[in-house]
């Protein structure tokens, strides 16, 4: 049976125990001539997955529902099923601005959210969902590039939100994707998971007016970003996925399109991973061919250096240096002061090592090698540090400069020592690989050294 995570969230937030629950729907089923005789381990099971039967989920329904004054459905308590069948682990997150009355249908979306961060927090061990395809995959970058716009997100609740609680939002953003760049997403995202549910998810349930509604979506969906980043970084693309689009719902209701703009650059970077190159080039025209403010120097940058990396793969040359190209003109734009605090990320180096990766395909040594090595050469925060000396290593090796190369090698493994993440554990894996297809003492010693490293577990 899978967990009732939406029971579970319900549950905790009308502050009523197992053995409360239970108590309530004896009594209610005895009001309705129904003798019942529940108790909190009953509750655990049905929390566990079972769908208790006859009317008792319409009398949680009625006693939840009552609890937290507003209408529960069977689909809200995760019992819409026959009895024995599983709830849904992870809930859809669509909820598209113009579907009728759009206060109401983003407060769906927010209810279903929190659902989803509550269930991540609780079974963080559990494979998360799989991956969206085809129409699914896209029609959440359709919906945010495309009206209707959100009216009016003002909502109505006990906890009045203020501009302090937003900043503090800000705060926590900065500070999780700092701990995430040097630290890795492994250690980072259960800590981001449990702000989502302690902290943010009260936020979104108070009461706000349009103004700071629209801040608190921003702020709300530059966190749920991070979480998407930390779990890409495990590799769970599909939880990631879901993460990314909650982000991008919550962009389009606060109306910030520059932050909308950088949600989908996350979904192009994750296609670029996946092999799905003809969808990253996709999803970055969705923002750097439509009208109004999108996108920013920085972000159109590393759009572009996506492009041209999807475009080698693909073999269109041609399309590929025409989009480092522009990517070049644009990172002699970017002015730091002028963007937004996401796109912090587009540091010096970060257009050269895309490039040279993309120069690399396309089997342009010598240009991937300037490229690759102007990279390493800028400063960075660790996690870049590792990245781009994995790059160069893969240079150095095509470049017939295997001593080199096990030298850059040895910098990029103690670079990565202390940060937990998965991609780049395989990565390094990728590196080893490739120096052992190379004779030599150097590059033995270093190759080594990486599964010494690799050794320790996460």
């Amino acid at each position: 049976m899978e967990p009732n995570s939406q029971l579970d969230v319900l549950l905790d937030q009308s502050g009523i125990s197992r053995a409360g629950l239970a108590t309530r729907v004896n009594r209610l089923g005895a009001d309705h001539d129904v003798t019942l005789r529940y108790d909190h381990t009953a509750v655990a099971r049905w929390l566990k997955g079972q769908r208790p039967r006859g009317r008792v989920p319409e009398l949680i329904c009625e006693i939840l529902g009552a609890r937290l004054e507003r209408t529960l459905t069977l689909a809200d308590i995760g019992m819409a099923g026959p009895p024995g069948a599983p709830p849904p682990a992870f809930p859809a997150l669509s909820g598209g601005a113009g579907d009728g009355d759009e206060r109401a249908t983003l407060g769906r979306f927010v209810e279903r959210a929190a659902v989803s961060w509550r269930s991540d927090q609780l079974h963080a061990d559990s494979p998360g969902p799989a991956m969206l395809t085809g129409a699914a995959a896209v029609a959440p970058v359709w919906e945010w590039e495309n009206p209707p716009d959100d009216l009016d997100v003002s909502h109505q609740g006990k906890r009045e939100v203020s501009e302090v609680d937003v900043a503090l939002l800000h705060a926590a953003r900065g500070h999780y994707e700092h701990l995430y760049r040097n630290a890795g997403g492994v250690a980072t995202r259960p800590r981001v998971v449990g702000f989502l549910t302690a902290e943010v998810t009260p936020l979104l349930r108070g009461g706000y007016d349009d103004g700071t509604g629209r801040e608190l979506c921003r702020a709300a969906g530059a966190l749920a970003a991070v979480s998407g980043i930390c779990a890409y970084d495990t590799d769970e693309q599909g939880l990631a996925q879901r993460y990314f689009h909650q982000a991008l719902r919550l962009g389009k209701a606060s109306g910030d399109r520059l932050f909308g703009g950088y949600v989908v650059s996350l979904l192009v970077n994750q296609a670029l991973y996946l092999g799905d190159n003809r969808r990253a080039i996709a999803c970055a025209e969705a923002v750097l061919r439509t009208p109004g403010p999108h996108s920013t120097p920085a972000l159109a940058t590393d759009l572009y250096a996506m492009q041209a990396k999807a475009y080698a793969r693909i073999g269109d040359r041609r399309s590929a240096h025409s989009c480092m190209r522009s990517a070049e003109t644009c990172s002699a734009c970017i002015r730091p002061e002028e963007e937004p605090e996401e796109t912090g990320y587009v540091q010096p180096g970060l257009v050269q090592v895309r490039l040279a990766e993309a120069l690399l395909v396309l089997g342009e040594l010598d240009p991937a090698r300037r490229y690759a090595e102007e990279a390493a050469r800028a400063p960075a925060h660790v996690r870049g540090r590792v990245n781009r000396l994995a790059t160069l290593t893969g240079v150095e090796l095509r470049t017939g400069s295997p001593e080199s190369a096990a030298e850059t090698a040895v910098r990029m493994a103690d670079q990565a020592q202390g940060i937990e993440s998965q991609l780049l554990r395989k990565r390094m894996r990728q590196v080893r690989e490739q120096l052992l297809r190379h004779p030599g003492s150097p590059v033995a010693q270093a190759a080594e050294l990486i599964e010494e490293t690799l050794r320790v577990p996460l």
